[in-house]
């Protein structure tokens, strides 16, 4: 695959999980790439993972859900290269996997706040760049989830947050086609990440059954994330499902 020499990205997430592995691919391909995230100690592990191509990547603590915090992290990426080509809306929270009626109004919040609200905000800030820059134009990708398209138990909050990915997803698509923005959405299943580890235990089934699910290497995310952001601006990946082949998905609940 050719490289992207000159291109600038930004990932939020980017300390650890699918964040730091696409951001780890992207640094390969030869993009500059904007690490945000919570903890500045994991964004600096993502640069050291990254060696030599390290030297490209610039990392900005950031909570997406404040929108204070974002117009910082795109002021900084802004100053810094001057232009902006790729977002990535990595950056996701969830609740406790508890009876819905069992969650607290703090828990539902804070997840829309991430989830969506976050997209939202880091959204607008690239839109304003990549209207007004030149070349015009750029890519956003947003981590949309399986659970934007089917729930587990229990998951009411980050399912709901992840159909209202969906939803921004269109419309950022349809808002942006008119300034060569180019808006998708990859839709994960099981990536093997600390965050999945719980799946080696067993997970709650919608049979109420617990059962060891399949996961799958999160490089295969990294590497459909960069096809993804590969593509010339007049072809778009609209959605793309990437998951662990066994698991159990298709036929779900």
């Amino acid at each position: 695959m050719a490289h992207d020499d000159g291109k600038i990205a930004l990932i939020t997430g980017a300390g650890s999980g699918i964040g730091r592995a696409t951001a780890l691919a992207l640094l390969k391909e030869g993009y500059a790439v904007v690490l945000a995230g919570r903890r500045a100690e994991a964004l600096e592990q993502t640069i050291a993972a990254a060696g030599p191509g390290g030297t490209r990547a610039l990392a900005v603590p950031a909570d997406v859900g404040d929108a204070s915090s974002v117009a910082r992290l795109f002021g900084k990426a802004l100053g810094t290269f001057g232009r902006l080509d790729l977002l990535i809306n990595n950056a996701g929270a969830g609740a406790p996997p508890v009876p819905l009626e069992e969650l607290t109004v703090e828990q539902w919040r804070r997840v829309i706040d991430v989830n969506v609200t976050g997209v939202f905000l880091c959204t607008q800030a690239a839109f304003r760049i990549m209207k007004s820059q030149t070349p015009r134009g750029g890519r956003i990708i947003n981590n949309g989830s399986l659970s934007a398209q089917t729930p587990r138990p229990h998951s009411a909050p980050y399912t709901a947050s992840k159909h209202a990915v969906t939803g921004l997803t269109k419309a950022t698509a349809l808002d942006g086609r008119n300034y060569d923005i180019a808006c998708g959405q990859i839709d994960i299943g099981n990536a093997a990440t600390d965050m999945t580890a719980r799946m080696k235990q067993g997970v709650l089934q919608a049979n109420g059954e617990t059962a060891v699910e399949p996961t799958m290497d999160v490089e295969h995310v990294a590497r459909a994330v960069v096809y993804m952001a590969s593509l010339p601006l007049d072809a778009n990946v609209l959605f793309l499902t990437v998951m662990a082949s066994r698991m159990p998905f298709v036929g779900r609940g």
